[in-house]
């Protein structure tokens, strides 16, 4: 049996760690709600901590900073005025960076975010939460749009879901989820080789 590769590679087109500075860094949902409670993530504090580590390295750089929030209900899951829609303190945003709320888990619908992005072509650079959902929805959406997609793939995180016969394990989803994304639609590094 042959060694699988991805598209990319077939394509002649296996994508490179951008530097911070060359690329837009957008933080993905990293809101309170995901530390504790029934959205609790697998590896949520050791994946913040890498996230704040490439924020500071893009902070350094000079690079631009895109903080990305859920837009939740009043009272219910991300509730921008209560704490667990807030941004966690350590990813918190600074005067001058761009915060965009949004209403779907793809975060260019229904947002500035493609404005603020810049240009087509772009590089983009994610991390946040959840792997399987909002950070692959808008990775897609992103690649779809024509930006140039990675994702940091240390710096994000899911959690245990139920499937027919039991139960998939975080680790499984976030694995699988990003094989899926490296295979045509971003670049896929950890932070390590992003800063």
């Amino acid at each position: 049996m042959s060694r699988p590769t991805t598209l990319f590679a077939l394509a002649g087109q296996e994508p490179r760690p951008p530097r911070p500075g060359e690329a837009t860094l957008i933080l993905i949902d990293c809101q309170n709600d995901y530390l504790a409670g029934p959205l609790a993530l697998i590896g949520i504090d050791e994946a913040i901590r890498r996230a704040e580590r490439l924020l500071q390295a893009t902070r350094r750089a000079g690079g631009r900073v895109i903080h990305v929030a859920h837009k939740g209900a009043a009272g219910g899951p991300f509730d921008r005025a209560a704490h667990g829609g807030a941004i966690v303190g350590a990813l918190a945003p600074l005067a001058g960076e761009a915060v965009v709320e949004k209403p779907r888990p793809n975060a260019f619908s229904g947002t500035e975010l493609a404005t603020l992005a810049g240009p087509i072509g772009a590089a983009l650079i994610f991390a946040g939460f959840m792997t399987h959902n909002c950070v692959s929805s808008t990775v897609r959406a992103g690649r779809d749009l024509g930006y140039a997609m990675t994702v940091a793939a240390d710096a994000c995180a899911t959690r245990d879901l139920p499937c027919p016969g039991g139960v998939i394990r975080a680790a499984d989803l976030h694995a699988a989820e990003l094989a899926a994304l490296a295979d045509a639609h971003a670049g896929v590094f950890d932070v390590a080789e992003l800063i």
